[in-house]
């Protein structure tokens, strides 16, 4: 098994004078070197082919027993140079001060055919970055990330990939929900991958300790690896970096949007500056159509991070990354203008988004307030989203009949309420259908191309996590194989398109969930 390495993060950084795991405030630095700490008996449960291949890797490396050792944190592959990032971040609205990896040591960066990749392992031990706590992970944190990492990409959203999970053959004491009631639970450790894993607070720590050379060098970091073209070009290089960033953010933002996808703690140390989906802790699937759920138990009272507020959030997280980077500039003309572009990226996108997922060649103002309409309707119905807006690409205009999502539907009595008025709405829809360009099978090839059958909903996932507990890892590669073609019908597969159990309903692990892990 080899990889090339190229750690220019280490090279081209500041880095920690001390090295170690030893809990410290690290100022002036980028980063602290740190090595796994190993663990009992490493255990290869998952990886994915696909994000393997990216850096070279294929099935005969993950059947070597190396693999399992290297990706759990025992052994180290040459050029590997272990470190943990510093950074800081707004959490729930407050400065939370300088964070870091507390439990994330980062191998080194890949480079080749697939790019530059920086392979981090989650669960890997203590950093100078844990504060108090071990470092480590537990199995059912880490299935829902490897597993969500790589149902977003084949959903088409940017995101972080997952290259391997790895069970540790150790405990980890964790307390789920905070409430006094701690158990042993299996660790794992999750390799996993991205061009980089800055996120916004690694500018809003250095800047918050007035470190202006730091915010200068990371961003000329970014701009030499991930945007080349606007390197050397000072502040018009930096300011329409920054827009690119924005813009990024709505790209990423809206793809959470069209599928129903709850980050859950989007606090700015949980925010790509590459636009990526990064840290997968307690998110969750919107299944009967609400955009005021949140799965994190955290955020139960204030619902911050619910559904419906995820695009104002992300434009909040982006005014505390402008405040940061604001040193790089002599006016906040430039970042004002980065600001505007998210919200001008992100209707643009909302419109694509809204005409995918209805059928149109393209969507105007008319067309958002219908589908504004429709959510409206859904809310009142408690109407399952995923399977709303699959079962509509059925609808014949000619004869709009409310049965073609028949299966959406989740209570008799929501549905009774809200069916006059649903049916006065396919009424409205099919008309604008008519008028629309596109033929049938292009509206059905568009639609299908946008609306998901198959979604990471929390109980298909909890129902692998109860398996795998168990020692059976079917659910885990069942799931990985069905969510590699989420926009196909695929025969045999329709427990993984259903409605939630009534079950699941308050499970935990279903329906709500903690940063616990």
């Amino acid at each position: 098994m080899q990889i090339e390495f190229d750690n220019a993060f280490l090279r081209e950084l500041p880095g920690d004078p001390e090295q170690g795991p030893r809990v410290r405030q690290v100022p002036g630095a980028a980063w602290s070197r740190v090595d796994p700490t190993p663990v009992a008996a490493p255990r290869l449960l998952a990886w994915s082919p696909e994000a393997a291949a990216l850096v070279g890797l294929d099935a005969a490396d993950a059947a070597d027993p190396a693999f399992a050792q290297v990706f759990a944190g025992n052994a180290l592959l040459p050029g590997m140079q272990p470190w943990a990032a510093n950074y800081g971040g707004h959490q729930f609205g407050s400065w939370a001060g300088q964070l870091g990896d507390g439990r994330a040591i980062s191998l080194g960066e890949a480079v080749g055919g697939g790019g530059r990749w920086e392979l981090q392992l989650k669960g890997a031990g203590q950093t100078p970055y844990s504060r108090f706590a071990d470092g480590r992970a537990v199995l059912r944190s880490s299935i829902r990330e490897f597993l969500c990492s790589e149902a977003m990409h084949h959903l088409g959203i940017p995101t972080t990939r997952a290259l391997s999970l790895v069970a540790t053959g150790e405990a980890v004491v964790r307390d789920m929900f905070y409430d006094g009631h701690p158990r042993p639970e299996p660790g794992a450790v999750v390799c996993r991958m991205a061009p980089s894993f800055l996120r916004f607070g690694s500018w809003e720590l250095p800047a918050s300790r007035g470190d202006p050379a730091l915010v200068r060098q990371l961003a000329d970091f970014v701009l030499r690896h991930h945007h080349p073209q606007l390197a050397g070009q000072g502040e018009a290089g930096h300011g329409e970096w920054f827009a690119q960033v924005c813009e990024r953010t709505a790209a990423m933002v809206d793809g959470w949007m069209r599928v129903g996808f709850v980050h859950g703690v989007m606090n700015t140390d949980n925010m790509s500056i590459l636009g990526l989906t990064l840290d997968y802790g307690p998110y969750g699937w919107i299944e009967d159509y609400d955009p005021d759920w949140t799965p994190n138990t955290t955020d139960a009272q204030g619902r911050r991070y619910r559904f419906g507020t995820q695009a104002q959030v992300a434009y909040w997280n982006l005014v505390r990354l402008a405040q940061a980077l604001s040193p790089l500039f002599a006016t906040a003309a430039p970042l004002e203008a980065g600001l505007q572009r998210f919200a001008d990226a992100y209707e643009r996108a909302r419109r694509a988004t809204v005409a995918g997922k209805l059928g149109l060649a393209v969507a105007d103002g008319d067309d958002v307030a219908l589908f504004d309409q429709l959510l409206e309707l859904l809310q009142a119905g408690q109407v399952d989203m995923t399977l709303f807006f699959r079962g509509l690409d059925g609808l014949d205009p000619a004869a709009p009949d409310i049965g073609v999502v028949d299966a959406a539907f989740y209570d008799p009595d929501a549905r009774a309420a809200v069916e006059p008025r649903l049916r006065q709405w396919l009424a409205r829809y099919a008309a604008r259908l008519a008028a629309d360009p596109l033929d049938a099978a292009g509206r059905r090839d568009t639609m299908r191309r946008h609306n998901p059958l198959y979604v990471l909903r929390n109980w298909l996932a909890q129902e692998a996590i109860d398996r795998a507990e168990q020692g059976d890892l079917g659910g885990v590669e069942a799931l990985q194989e069905v969510l590699r073609r989420p926009y196909e019908e695929q025969p045999g597969r329709s427990h993984y398109a259903s409605r939630r159990p009534e079950w699941a309903r308050q499970r935990a692990g279903c329906s709500m969930l903690s940063c616990s892990s």
